[in-house]
């Protein structure tokens, strides 16, 4: 299967996101007893973006800064580092009550002891993004964008940034750019706005060509019936997300491919890894296999990375799901939460359990 990818583009791929920094405690130590953090730029939608920017392809992030602020400063320096366009208003912060960019506490766990991470984002800039700050037809129209990469996370973070998100699927839509959305259910996100928000992703999942999410995002963001296979087991969780596509592609008849991730958490540093990909009436499916984890945080954005990749470059529906699975992969066993791929002979390699110096 092939999906129709525009000829003429400046950018082969486009995110909206509201960027912030991760703060992370060193050598695996939880958050409340350390004194030392590691801090790095970060979101769920550049996590996204990172594989595709470091293996060449062009990038362009759509976001908003708060003006003359340190940390606005180091995400500038961080995307333009990762080989990214950027484009967003700098902003008056309003005092010191007025905006900032939101901060990520977290604790990367360490054997037994799971991840623990807290999102801080009151006051955050990004929940202020509007179409009025950007001329859509210059972006999809005269620029030209292959695919546009939209996060459930940004689409449900505010109003402002649901119509937003509604706006550019409509404009890609208009333009001929391929729709990726990731429903990325967050309940503390949707209390209160359930109604308004499940009529936002439905609008937007109608015009995606690629829907991305477990069987709880279908459930809660789409509003679909629930698997039919249940259980722990991994027959029954494949089967159940077979179920679930099988549903969702009658409601969605315009997206054409699907796809989730299988984890299974033996300690926080042992993983077993696997995915599941729909492209059209094929699946594709990678059985959960070992990997070693440094930080799991960023592996579900780093196999949706490789994922789009490499279907940006044209290759076939099998190869997505395993370059995919790799870079997810690869994200894991960075400090970082997104992966930074050497190139693709690095990824193939994951892909193929060769851990083998390379002289």
């Amino acid at each position: 299967m092939q999906l129709t990818l525009r000829d003429k583009y400046q950018y082969a791929l486009l995110v909206p996101s509201s960027m912030g920094v991760r703060l992370t405690p060193v050598n695996g130590q939880p958050m409340h007893n350390s004194r030392t953090l590691n801090i790095q730029v970060t979101s769920a939608e550049t996590n996204v973006a990172s594989v595709s920017s470091f293996l060449g392809l062009p990038v362009k992030v759509l976001t908003k800064f708060v003006q003359g602020s340190p940390i606005a400063r180091l995400i500038k320096d961080d995307l333009a580092g990762r080989h990214m366009t950027v484009e967003g208003l700098d902003v008056p912060q309003g005092g010191p009550w007025g905006f900032r960019h939101q901060f990520n506490l977290a604790d990367s766990g360490y054997g037994a002891r799971g991840p623990r991470v807290q999102n801080d984002r009151a006051g955050e800039v990004g929940r202020t993004l509007s179409v009025k700050d950007f001329d859509l037809d210059r972006i999809f129209g005269q620029e030209g964008v292959r695919l546009m990469h939209l996060s459930g996370l940004i689409a449900a973070l505010s109003p402002e940034t649901s119509q937003f998100c509604l706006e550019l699927a409509r404009a890609a839509r208009k333009h001929g750019t391929l729709i990726s959305f990731d429903l990325n259910y967050r309940d503390s996100f949707w209390k209160g706005r359930e109604k308004e928000l499940a009529e936002v992703f439905a609008e937007i999942a109608g015009v995606s060509e690629i829907l991305i999410g477990n069987e709880e995002d279908f459930q809660l963001c789409l509003g679909l019936e629930g698997p039919e296979a249940g259980g722990k087991d991994l027959a029954a969780k494949i089967d159940g997300f077979k179920d679930m596509i099988e549903r969702t592609k009658r409601a969605y008849p315009n997206t054409q491919v699907f796809a989730t991730t299988l984890r299974e958490v033996v300690s926080a540093n042992l993983h077993r890894w696997g995915a599941i990909l729909r492209a059209g009436d094929a699946w594709h499916v990678v059985e959960p296999r070992e990997i070693g984890v440094l930080d799991r945080i960023g592996g579900g954005d780093g196999f949706v990375g490789g994922m789009l990749y490499a279907l940006l470059k044209g290759w076939a529906p099998e190869k997505w799901v395993q370059f995919g699975w790799a870079t997810g992969a690869l994200a894991t066993t960075m400090l970082t939460d997104y992966g930074q791929p050497a190139d693709e002979e690095q990824v193939w390699s994951i892909w193929q359990g060769n851990a083998r110096v390379r002289r």
